[in-house]
């Protein structure tokens, strides 16, 4: 059937995204039973421990109201682990640690320290206590992070080391002799420079003066090192891009065990990161990454050798063993995020849980191209690129897509090449999508993720603005209709091209940034001094800030847009999206504004969840001149209506 781009009717509603989709996460073996987090929009984004039990019957092991979710760094990750049949977890309306028997329905209490967050813990068993990043709220200003103990019994928090900003991925030797350590100092970021260090401790569980092992500089080099891992034997693993890729390597070695053009690990927006683990002291299994695309390995520590696992798989999440099996989240273009077990023996792999129950004809599926275009500077810039696609319709022969450019988060983040209802929502209704990975980009080594230093507002709009001809030029999407869309850094970027460029003729920022200034002064503390790496240091660079900031340009912004934005977000706080709406109404722009009660940074709510993409498609019909098939709620749009 012909029909026009953009309205074609399609199974895949926000009702059914938001219905029928879960977050699995941060999977795990204990006692031979595997557990895994799930994240349910339906729950207001509430984050479940499930047991897989030996007949296949799956049991949640928190009981609502609790939703184990640290906000150590706002980002959180590590919120849980698991100890001789009981669980430890932080709940994220206290933030306070509590335990729960595997065998009993009801958590309990450990910690009682208002004001103190924990996160990344892992056992002492010696001590009989967890070793965790642990972040002191109390005081005015700045919160205190530090490594600490948390006595099983008494639930006491003790300090034991302090002075750097960051901690992370604390991990004790086989025999408790020894602990690993990660930390870093403003005004670095964790993919800029850190530091792995290893201390002795004591018979009262105290360090030694910690010896640095890795990371730092290199002359002038920065380095970026993460997850410290002990071998079976005791011996330190970990992860630097020392070569300029994210490779392993072992203490005390100069070069890397398995040098490779590739990324074995990835940017420490989150703790609990694990893309690799031992099958014994001689072999380890491993997640690496060329240009996003995930590959399971053997890794034979001696010679260096690897061998790759094939999965039909293009994304690979954190791993955890039991045995010769792991447990890994996957996803592909034509397959929805779903926890799987791989047999290292056989290497063959079996589906334990899906992220969806939905079962939709491939027929509604896009397939992304992988593309390289080039850019300024004579530089080349990434992405997937997904043409619209319906069983049911098609275009005319002389209409070309209208086309969404779709801007990752980070911005020092990356997108893969997944199958995700949000982005088929937009293709199953006749929309083209770019979904971009701009300079500065993680997955394509540390010199294309450098090439952000100071360029933030530059670098990520000319990709966009780049890559969005480029498809025109090629005839894959409508110059008249080109709209981009991003959350957070996204959303700066959005509104950026949306400021700098005449390219773009539509946008939607999502919690988005929209004064530099404001953020640098208001945001939290993982994030500080983000922008001294983005922008320049702040306030000694003043006028860079004012310069990228759309907020003060808004006389160069002459196209539509539409602000999504949580009201209880501490990351990007809701005056950013409130004064940028009030100086677009102001000079007459079309432009609407939806906020959310309740939400943060990041929207967890099914029916938010569902709101911003049907009046997301709502806006976009309004500005294009197309009536979307769906029935939706309209909204005012200011100076348009």
């Amino acid at each position: 059937m012909k029909a026009t781009l953009g309205s074609w009717l399609s199974p895949i509603t926000s009702d059914l995204i938001v219905a029928d989709t879960i977050g699995i996460s941060s999977s795990c073996w204990h006692q031979g039973a595997l557990y895994w987090i799930e994240s349910r929009p339906q729950e207001a984004g509430r984050n479940v421990l499930v047991k897989r039990n030996e007949d296949g019957t799956e049991k949640d092991i928190n009981p609502a109201p609790y939703n184990i979710r640290t906000r150590v760094h706002e980002y959180g990750g590590g919120a849980w682990l698991l100890h001789e049949g009981a669980l430890y977890f932080s709940n994220f309306a206290d933030q306070q640690l509590y335990v729960q028997s595997l065998n009993e329905d009801t958590p309990s209490q450990l910690t009682d320290a208002a004001g103190l967050r924990f996160a990344d813990g892992c056992v002492d068993a010696k001590r009989n206590r967890i070793i965790c990043v642990v972040e002191d709220h109390r005081a005015e200003g700045e919160a205190v992070n530090y490594l600490g103990a948390v006595d099983l019994q008494s639930g006491e928090v003790a300090v034991l080391t302090r002075g750097h900003d960051f901690y992370s991925s604390p991990t004790v030797s086989p025999n408790g002799d020894q602990i690993a350590f990660m930390s870093w100092n403003h005004p670095d970021m964790p993919w800029d420079e850190t530091i792995i260090w290893t201390s002795d401790l004591n018979e009262n569980g105290l360090l030694s003066e910690p010896i640095q092992v890795a990371g730092g500089k290199k002359g002038t080099q920065k380095i970026s090192a993460q997850q410290p891992i002990f071998s079976p034997s005791g011996e330190l693993f970990f992860i630097t891009d020392e070569s300029g890729w994210w490779n392993i390597y072992r203490q005390g070695a100069k070069a890397s065990i398995c040098p490779m053009e590739a990324e074995f690990g990835g940017p420490h927006w989150v703790f609990g990161m694990h893309s690799y683990d031992f099958l014994s002291a001689n072999q380890l299994v491993c997640n690496y990454g060329t240009g996003n695309v995930s590959q399971l390995a053997m890794l034979d520590i001696a010679s260096g050798e690897i061998t790759d696992i094939p999965l039909p798989y293009t994304d690979l999440g954190g791993i955890s063993l039991n045995g010769e099996t792991l447990t890994t989240g996957a996803a592909s273009p034509i397959t929805f995020p779903e926890l799987i077990t791989v047999d290292l023996n056989q290497g063959s792999h079996q589906v334990f849980k899906r992220s969806t129950t939905l079962t939709l004809d491939e027929g509604y599926y896009s397939v992304p191209e992988t593309i390289e275009f080039p850019t300024a500077n004579n530089q080349t810039a990434h992405g997937f690129y997904y043409p619209p696609a319906n069983k049911n319709y098609h275009a005319s022969d002389d209409e070309t897509p209208p086309l969404v450019v779709m801007m990752h988060g980070g911005p020092t983040g990356a997108t893969h090449s997944v199958l995700n209802l949000k982005t088929q929502f937009w293709t199953s209704r006749g929309f083209a999508v770019l979904d971009l990975n701009y300079r500065g980009s993680t997955g394509y080594g540390r010199e294309y993720r450098d090439r952000l230093f100071k360029q933030w507002g530059i670098v990520d709009v000319e990709d966009a603005d780049f890559g969005a001809r480029y498809l025109v030029q090629q005839g894959k999407a409508d110059g008249d209709r080109l709209a981009i869309r991003g959350g957070s850094a996204g959303g700066y970027t959005t509104l950026s091209a949306l400021t700098f460029t005449e390219t773009f003729k539509a946008g939607a920022s999502h919690f988005g940034v929209g004064d530099l200034e404001a953020l640098a002064k208001d945001t939290h503390k993982f994030e500080a001094r983000y922008l001294d790496s983005m922008i320049g240091a702040y306030p000694q660079e003043i006028e860079t800030y004012q310069a990228r900031s759309p907020i003060n340009h808004v006389d160069q912004m002459a196209s539509p847009c539409i602000f999504f934005q949580g009201l209880e977000d501490k990351v990007v706080p809701p005056n950013q999206a409130e004064t940028m709406v009030a100086a677009l109404t102001e000079k007459g722009v079309p432009v609407a504004y939806v906020p959310f009660e309740g939400e943060q940074h990041g929207f967890r709510i099914a029916e938010n969840i569902k709101r911003c993409l049907d009046l997301e498609l709502y806006f976009y019909g309004r500005v294009f001149g197309f009536s979307p098939a769906d029935d939706i709620e309209p909204i005012a749009i200011i100076n348009l209506d």
